[in-house]
């Protein structure tokens, strides 16, 4: 896939201190160079599954490290890190016996929601209606599918929506997987003290609230009330003692805001113990301009680096984050992939394609979709591309092969 073909040229291009490079401290500074295609390349073949667990192990030890002052959250998530270890070992094995498991799935519950949210990929995409789910997947069905992940050695699983928290019964099965965590991202409007006695029970079950910044662009953008609501949750769960996060949608219009001191230092006093930055992937041609440029992608990693090494408190996560340290994107089962409401295992929630359906499939043929194969064998998601999203970008081509499979 990517291996050095030119390190000869490379050698003679330095002349006399081509000896030198073969130094063990030298000559790995050199392979950070990485270029594909007729550029030079990292020699080594990269590691998708090494690479996936070190962020998990980075997420653990970075959760762990957040709830120190708590003993009860402490404690869940040592037991967790365990599990985590014993998740990895499994999906290491797999791969040694040429299978490869993502650790992560995005599971999105429902297609039903109560906002109307400036942008919402979920809604220009059709996954999120006003009427009423008709053929969804049955709290049973997931309860399956989460057990089917526990096995296979995935330890996260995303539950979105639509809004999550109106299918209570799958979130109550979710709960009873304690080797899984399950950040819920949620619009924050349905926390009530059912939800807070359910996370109080079951700390696997972590609330992730969707905010903008402050009051007046969260209200802008999600509606008028919501920002209030929002901080009055996380005022009730730091009293309960109950860990939580939240996401943040980044684009042109706040991403200096949302990495400011001045809005995480507020998150953090009300308890908040992650923040996940999401860039913002464009669904209509009309939303491009609120999509971060190279530069403020670029400026948001910085800040991340930063907040990571001075704000020890809280855990960062970008998605989908920088691709080129990751060997590209990271959907379509190489890291992740998605389970829209229907059971349709797709390569992303931004990439809403689908030619298998959970319902007459395992887990494990659905990551291994044809679907999935061709865009890693067509090495789509290596691809040089512009903006944060590949899959987004080059969508004509992830159709093209969706026809060409229906037509064989």
């Amino acid at each position: 896939m990517t291996k050095c073909i030119v390190w000869e040229k490379v050698q003679v291009l330095l002349g006399p201190w081509g000896p030198i490079t073969r130094a063990p401290t030298i000559r790995p500074l050199l392979l950070l160079i990485n270029y594909r295609k007729d550029k030079i390349v990292m020699e080594q073949e990269f590691d998708i599954q090494e690479y996936m667990t070190k962020g998990v192990e980075r997420v653990v030890a970075d959760a762990l490290k957040a709830t120190l002052k708590d003993p009860r959250e402490s404690a869940f998530m040592l037991g967790f890190s365990l599990a985590s270890s014993k998740a990895s070992k499994k999906r290491r094995k797999a791969e040694e016996a040429g299978e490869h498991i993502p650790p992560f799935l995005i599971a999105s519950i429902t297609s039903k929601c109560n906002l109307h949210c400036a942008g919402c990929y979920s809604r220009c995409n059709h996954a999120t209606v006003d009427t009423e789910p008709v053929t969804q997947l049955t709290g049973e069905e997931w309860a399956g599918i989460f057990d089917e992940a526990d096995d296979l050695g995935i330890s996260f699983i995303l539950l979105a929506g639509g809004e999550p928290m109106l299918r209570r019964d799958v979130i109550e099965a979710a709960g009873q997987r304690k080797n899984i965590l399950f950040p819920i991202f949620t619009n924050g409007t349905f926390m009530d003290e059912r939800y807070f006695e359910l996370f109080d029970s079951s700390r696997n079950l972590i609330p992730i609230m969707s905010i903008e910044g402050k009051r007046d662009i969260t209200d802008a953008r999600r509606g008028e009330g919501i920002y209030d609501k929002l901080i009055s949750n996380m005022d009730e769960l730091k009293k309960r003692g109950l860990i939580f996060g939240a996401s943040v949608t980044v684009t042109t219009k706040n991403v200096r805001e949302v990495t400011s001191d001045d809005f995480l230092n507020e998150l953090s006093s009300r308890g908040c113990k992650a923040i996940i930055f999401v860039e913002y992937v464009p669904v209509t041609e009309e939303s491009k301009d609120l999509a971060p440029t190279d530069a403020e992608r670029e400026y948001l990693t910085g800040e991340i680096s930063r907040l990571r090494n001075e704000k020890p408190e809280m855990v960062y996560i970008s998605f989908p984050g920088d691709e080129k340290s990751s060997g590209g994107c990271v959907a379509a089962g190489r890291g992740f992939f998605h389970i829209n409401s229907h059971g349709g295992a797709e390569p992303c929630p931004f990439s809403p394609y689908s030619d298998v359906n959970i319902k007459n499939s395992s887990l494990r043929d659905a990551m291994h979709s044809p679907l999935f194969m061709a865009l890693q064998s067509n090495d789509i998601l290596l691809d040089d591309h512009n903006g944060g999203c590949i899959l987004y970008e080059k969508r004509e081509l992830v159709e093209a092969l969706m026809k060409e499979e229906k037509g064989a």
